[in-house]
């Protein structure tokens, strides 16, 4: 405790909790920089934004360490960074007493939303009462234990397949006028997290025109890899459940595809579930709320309980695709407060981008 009380001081000081105007960034940053503050390495703002002084304070971390220095921290950098270096966010709920990474990135994000907090990586009392405070603005229990659903209304949206993809190959692809990641991934059969991870590419981040992805060329245990009896069971029941809602059945594919690529054992780091990416408690809701009813837990009720969430946002935002997009990724409580964030423009845009496909 004394090791946490002595750090929290140290990290309090000089933190700034907002980016600049414009500029994109990772809320998992700010746990790095929060780690590299405390080695006394990095003493720039906390802002989530990999500029040249966060790469300057890795290369030298790693230097230290024994590491293979490339400015990019990977696992075992953040290993070495000790308890400060792990867990990533959003991969266990926290409550009083934590301390690591991920509290570090959840204060970060109270602050970016507007609920003061220290960003020290340690949940103590303000903190939780930030949390509290959050999770009242977002009409949540006001328990001051971050989980899956403070989480989502945080904008975490971090879908993690079931089993692990591994690149055996690799082939390389040059960036031309209009393209996506998005439809870059559709056209090679892979994913646009997956070309972001091996690029280390921030999807929120502007394609440039002329750069050299890289792409995996063969994958061993892919999830999104579905066979194509199943892919048109799939499609199957997109085109029913959306002619049963009266959905533009090219939107209903377009945002299947986006969130599973068809699989329907994709779940999310936070419990997002099937084709869909649907929460618990988004299923629970459609099931009492919307429809009256119990669904089957297999890939047909997915796409049914999904497609009828989405005829609710539709008309809660008045047949507004842009706006209830956003609600299907941030959260509607969410949009109505404070508008579609960044991120969940670019997701809005990559939809409808693939919807032209579809």
């Amino acid at each position: 405790m004394r090791f946490r009380l002595i750090l929290a001081g140290a990290l309090a000081a000089g933190l700034a909790a907002a980016a600049p105007v414009g500029a994109s960034l990772n809320p998992q940053h700010a746990g790095l920089q929060v780690a590299l503050r405390a080695q006394g390495l990095y003493l720039g703002p906390i802002d989530a934004i990999i500029g040249p002084k966060t790469v300057a304070a890795v290369r030298a971390f790693q230097r230290v360490h024994g590491l293979r220095v490339t400015g990019i921290a990977d696992l075992k950098t953040r290993r070495a960074l000790g308890p400060l270096g792990t867990p990533l966010f959003g991969s266990r709920a926290l409550s009083r007493g934590e301390f690591g990474w991920d509290v570090a990135v959840m204060q970060f994000l109270l602050n970016k939303h507007g609920v003061r907090v220290p960003v020290n990586a340690y949940m103590d009392q303000p903190t939780v009462a930030g949390i509290r405070r959050y999770q009242r603005l977002m009409h949540l229990p006001a328990d001051g234990i971050a989980g899956p659903a403070s989480f989502a209304a945080l904008g975490l949206q971090t879908r993690v397949p079931v089993r692990a993809v591994r690149v055996t190959t690799v082939s390389r692809y040059v960036v031309k006028p209009g393209d996506s990641l998005t439809a870059i991934a559709r056209k090679h059969g892979t994913t646009l997290s997956r070309i972001a991870q091996l690029n280390k590419l921030d999807p929120a981040d502007p394609l440039l025109i002329g750069v050299k992805l890289r792409l995996p060329a063969s994958v061993q245990s892919a999830p999104t890899a579905v066979s194509a009896t199943n892919a048109g069971t799939v499609r199957g029941s997109l085109d029913r459940w959306a002619a049963h809602y009266g959905i533009d059945a090219s939107l209903a594919r377009a945002l299947a595809w986006m969130e599973s690529g068809y699989n329907n054992e994709v779940v999310s780091s936070v419990g997002a579930q099937g084709v869909m990416q649907i929460l618990p408690s988004t299923w629970d809701y459609v099931e009492t709320v919307l429809i009256g009813h119990s669904v089957a837990h297999d890939a047909d009720g997915n796409v049914h309980i999904g497609l009828a969430y989405l005829n609710h946002l539709l008309h809660a935002f008045n047949g507004d695709e842009h706006l209830a997009l956003a609600a299907w990724y941030q959260g509607e409580r969410s949009v109505r407060a404070t508008g579609p964030y960044k991120v969940s423009k670019v997701f809005v845009a990559d939809v409808l981008a693939l919807r032209q496909r579809m």
